[in-house]
């Protein structure tokens, strides 16, 4: 989400961060595995969310594979000609892991590689093009953002809460061994419970998911407001607003340091149990909010 942010930007494509978030069905998404890896906001078939994406006025593209590909340096040498021809047509780009396991913004390129911005804002490079992918998790993610055309706030807004339900009620979008919706929380609950979570993981995915429910709230009241509709958003607003609170929380008891800590396991048994506490609401509250989502979409 933030890189596709500062593309937007550089698009000069004017949309709030929350009607990013929302409008993607991002805001509303949890994903977990029991020991609360901190590859769970990043490991699901995300396709979706990128199509939800056109109803916001831009569109992606790009090249995705697999080290275990036969025709992997194919695919190395595709996502930096697809790089090179965009940046070359004014199209912004990001892509994954050019140094941690992450999202970068990429602005620039020579024969060598990628020159891309880093966490902490400088730029780097040049990230061999040829290196790209070759990781241990071993995959290649290169993509270039377009503007195009707003659609209807009525469509956005049914279309990202519909994706929401799907994802929080099927695996449709679920890769083996990770949770979402209700049984996400549960998984989470258990992850602290049994201390089978690390120290970076839990802080890594209560940084994400919190501030996913910030912006749900920030787009459910926006998405009142533009369709006049205060009225149905109410109970909605109210369950998502008591969400981020509780997995604010949840944040404040586990926060996210760098470098995180993937290798220790949870040993504070009496903070645990606080965040299992807080989470058990955060749970209550998105049953109630997933419900009060279903009704928004019979009306709209």
């Amino acid at each position: 989400m933030g890189c596709i942010r500062s593309c937007l930007d550089y698009l000069d494509i004017d949309i709030s961060d929350g009607w990013l978030y929302g409008g993607t069905g991002h805001a509303f998404i949890i994903n977990l595995t029991p020991d609360l890896c901190p590859s769970g906001p990043t490991a699901w078939k995300s396709e979706k969310m990128f199509k939800l994406g056109r109803n916001l006025g831009y569109s992606i593209d790009g090249v995705f594979g697999f080290k275990r590909q036969p025709d992997f340096h194919e695919v190395q040498s595709k996502a930096f000609e697809h790089v090179k021809k965009s940046i070359d047509a004014g199209h912004p780009c990001y892509g994954w892991e050019l140094i941690v396991p992450d999202f970068y913004t990429v602005n620039g390129y020579d024969e060598a590689g990628y020159y891309y911005l880093d966490m902490d804002g400088p730029q780097r490079g040049p990230k061999p093009w040829n290196s790209l992918g070759d990781t241990g998790i071993g995959i290649v993610e290169m993509y270039s953002v377009q503007a195009g055309e707003q659609a209807d706030d009525r469509v956005t807004v049914k279309g990202a809460l519909e994706f929401a339900l799907k994802h929080a009620d099927t695996r449709e979008y679920l890769m083996d061994d990770y949770q979402s919706g209700l049984e996400g929380y549960k998984t989470w609950i258990k992850g602290l419970d049994t201390k089978e979570a690390t120290v970076g993981g839990a802080a890594y995915n209560a940084a994400v998911w919190a501030e996913c429910r910030r912006y749900a709230v920030d787009f459910l009241e926006e998405a009142a407001e533009r369709l006049d509709r205060q009225g149905l958003f109410e109970n909605a607003v109210e369950s998502y607003r008591k969400i981020s609170g509780e997995l604010d929380t949840i944040k404040g008891l586990y926060p996210f340091k760098v470098p995180p800590d993937y290798e220790t396991r949870i040993q504070d048994t009496e903070k645990a149990k606080t965040g299992v506490a807080h989470l058990t609401r955060a749970m209550e509250a998105e049953r109630v909010g997933l419900k009060s989502l279903g009704k928004i979409i019979d009306e709209l």
